[in-house]
């Protein structure tokens, strides 16, 4: 047995260079968790793998964890710090010397220099397992299709070269033409020319578009398979680690009383496992676990079944209605749940001109601009903006915090988290009709239940109130800017979206930042979010400022960057987040700031030193065929899914909407034009009524929301529409006689 502090030697091969097989040993510090700091592990590297075990007699039956150093990235630190990071685990190790420290980065160094070698080799040899039957037909089929658009570029290009130098001639005699009795032939030759040389480019240009579209097609094919066997590998390594851990607990069960009787014995397992968690290496597991605010153990897996219910009931169950769950109390009762959809019906692929519609559309307001529903996606603005409910669960986090510069990082990343479903939502929401609502009742499953009302049309302004039984309210007031710009479309939502914690009282306030869709003309559509957020927590005067960086090509920073400090009352930072808005956001709390150098204009820059970040947010992943299906997220799919005892005038029951969903755009097409005639009508005979009253001196009363009301906001002294109460009651009684018939 070595020393403590102490490596074994690695051997080597005959030819003196380290063979791929190498295995080095040695003890080395691994951060576990706050409580309990670093803690000594005896770690093996052999065959490209880094595993480690709590003692050395582990290595017989248990391992504690492995990392790959064929993709892994080695960080080397100060005072004998390295952070080995692969596949979204991370290693935080500490060494007792610095030459201990160095024999270990060069023995990981080489290790990952021959793990990468093998794997080349391995490419190279052509041993691959087989393909499939059904692939392999699949991958010739496409790459047959591709060289014959290939061919069919080939000779668009020969004729392409062979019109454009007769062409050249044409002008070249035209130029020297003397006589002006042949100029009329030759005109007409020069045009004939012209005209095949025209023909020829748009042959040329639709064959590109042939050619790009096949193999845009099978490269997202190509790409979904080798992400599901990522994820199939990942799995797999978590089901070897489990089963290790297992083998383990019964080997010393029996190994303490080999007579137990069976039942005994998987009561001494139970026990051993629990006590397994109970121990510092539970925190080993959940090094990456998402909860920023460190919790306990209990605590913890209740935020997991919560979350496993959460995608069981986004995701959907196929053939059933209804699906018996726990509920969110833990206890044992049972209750009947409903399985949401998990799928709608695949996008048709219509083909249609866009510059056609918009070259005469430039400056306009976006609302404005009679769009057919080739442009939309089957979603009315009132549910895209109940769609930022995605990830409540952080709000039901941030509700139990007692901190309220913690509660702050949570209520930041929900205000990120809004944007991660519009990375690929490139198509426009239905313009709600004046009076639509829009209602989401998720009490058995979230909590919560929100209600929407169009409460103005020009501009277009929707009002929103959610309230849940986990702890906090919100409530906003979005009103939608838009400008066609002729490359590009921008979005400016404006107004505030409140926040109120019951226990504490904190009342958070913010807005949203300008959303750009670029491409509109030519090339393909791509969307990104620009500008910054001030988060205020209006009891404890308690700020975060978020700032959307812009995409650059020039810019060396990450795409889709979100950067925030949270800062107190008196402006001092005690917390860094950064992230992107489409993926994920991390907090780092600060524990020493300093001035440093080289900021712009001779302004000094702050230097932050944090505690390593923890996860606040991660995106979920799409379902399964979500770019056939607008890129809906797991929620997204159950917004218009039809719902019993909803009011009239709900967003479900639109029928230019629902028509566009079952695909049937074209008769979509025909309800949205009589739907939007109508309004033009009813907005024409308010304005007529308006007029009258005015001529007789009275007061005027415009349009007036149902379910909401304009108020003024207390803490922030604006006026904004609020809920004014009464829709829940009377859905209960189902008396809807108050509704306007607007579909």
């Amino acid at each position: 047995m070595s020393e403590p502090g102490k490596c074994l030697p690695s051997p080597t091969s005959s030819g003196g260079q380290p063979a791929a097989s190498d295995t080095y040993k040695g003890w080395l510090y691994k951060w576990t968790n706050y409580l309990k700091g670093y803690q000594r592990r005896w770690f093996v590297l052999s065959n490209g793998l880094l595993s480690y075990y709590r003692t050395q007699a582990e290595m017989a039956h248990t391992c504690r964890g492995t990392i790959s150093l064929t993709t892994a990235h080695i960080e080397v630190g100060d005072a004998c710090h390295l952070v080995l990071t692969s596949g979204g685990r991370s290693y935080h190790l500490k060494a007792t010397s610095d030459g201990e420290s160095q024999r270990w980065v060069s023995a990981l160094q080489q290790a990952k220099a021959n793990a990468s070698h093998m794997m080349h080799q391995s490419d190279d040899s052509g041993d691959e397992a087989p393909v499939p039957q059904p692939d392999r037909a699949l991958t010739q089929g496409a790459l047959k299709t591709l060289a014959s658009k290939l061919d069919d570029l080939s000779t668009c290009n020969e004729l392409i070269g062979k019109h454009g130098a007769a062409l050249q001639r044409s002008l070249s005699e035209l130029e020297d033409l003397r006589a002006a009795t042949d100029g009329t032939d030759k005109l007409k030759t020069v045009n004939e020319r012209a005209t095949l040389f025209r023909i020829t480019s748009n042959a040329m240009i639709n064959a590109c578009r042939d050619f790009l579209d096949v193999a845009e097609t099978h490269s997202r094919r190509w790409q979904r398979a080798l992400q599901y066997e990522k994820e199939q590998r990942h799995h797999l390594e978590e089901t070897i680690e489990q089963l290790a851990k297992q083998h383990n607990s019964l080997e010393r069960a029996w190994r303490e009383d080999p007579s137990t009787h069976p039942d005994e014995g998987e009561r001494t397992q139970e026990g051993d496992a629990s006590d397994e968690n109970e121990d510092t290496e539970f925190f080993d597991a959940m090094e990456d676990s998402p909860a920023f605010i460190t919790v306990t153990a209990s605590d913890h897996t209740q935020h997991r079944r919560s979350g496993s219910n959460q995608s069981i009931m986004s995701g959907g169950l196929p053939n059933n209605e209804w699906s018996h769950n726990e509920n969110d109390s833990g206890s044992n009762n049972v209750q009947l749940r409903r399985v949401r959809r998990s799928r709608i019906p695949n996008k048709p692929n219509y083909s249609l001109n866009l510059w056609s519609i918009m070259k005469n559309c430039i400056g306009k307001e976006l609302s404005k601009i009679p769009m057919p529903v080739n442009f939309n996606e089957p979603l009315s603005m009132l549910q895209r903006l109940t769609e930022d409910l995605e990830y409540s669960d952080l709000l039901d986090r941030a509700a139990r915090c007692e901190s309220a510069l913690e509660q702050m990082c949570l209520v930041a990343a929900f205000s990120v988290s809004s944007y991660s479903t519009t990375i690929h939502r490139t198509a426009k929401p239905f313009n709600p009709l004046l009076g639509e609502t829009y209602e989401l009742d998720r009490l058995d499953d979230f909590g919560y239940r929100s209600i929407c009302e169009q409460v103005s049309h020009h501009p277009p302004a929707a009002a929103h109130h959610v309230t849940s039984q986990r702890g906090w309210t919100l409530w906003q007031e979005i009103t939608i800017d838009s400008k066609f710009r002729g490359k590009y479309i921008s979005v400016m939502p404006l107004g505030c979206i409140h926040l109120q914690f019951h226990s504490s009282g904190n009342h958070y306030v913010w807005g949203k930042v300008t959303s750009t869709v670029h491409n509109i003309i030519v090339g393909k559509l791509w969307i990104d979010q620009s500008g910054d957020i001030e988060i205020v927590n209006h009891r404890t005067k308690d700020t975060c400022h978020l700032k959307f960086v812009p995409y650059s090509y020039f810019s060396r920073d990450l795409s889709r960057k979100v950067t925030g400090v949270v800062a107190d009352s008196e402006g001092t930072a005690h917390h860094i987040l950064s992230g992107t808005w489409d993926d994920k956001m991390e907090s780092a709390k600060i524990v020493e700031s300093s001035r440093g150098c080289g900021g712009s204009e001779g302004k000094q820059k702050t230097v932050y030193q944090t505690l390593q970040p923890k996860l606040l947010w991660k995106k979920y992943p799409l379902p399964e065929n979500a770019e056939n299906m607008h890129f809906f997220s797991s929620l997204a799919l159950t917004l218009n899914e039809p719902e019993e005892g909803v009011a009239p005038t709900d967003s479900r029951l639109r029928p230019d909407q629902r028509l566009m969903e079952a695909g049937l755009w074209d008769e979509a097409n025909a309800h949205k034009q009589r739907l939007e005639e109508r309004q033009r009508l009813e907005r024409r005979k308010r304005e007529a009524q308006a007029t009258q009253v005015l001529e007789e001196g009275q007061d005027i009363e415009g349009f007036q929301p149902l379910w909401f009301e304009r108020r003024t906001d207390d803490s922030t002294g604006e006026s904004t529409y609020v809920y004014r109460g009464g829709y829940w009651e009377a859905k209960d009684r189902q008396d809807w006689s108050q509704c306007p018939e607007i579909f």
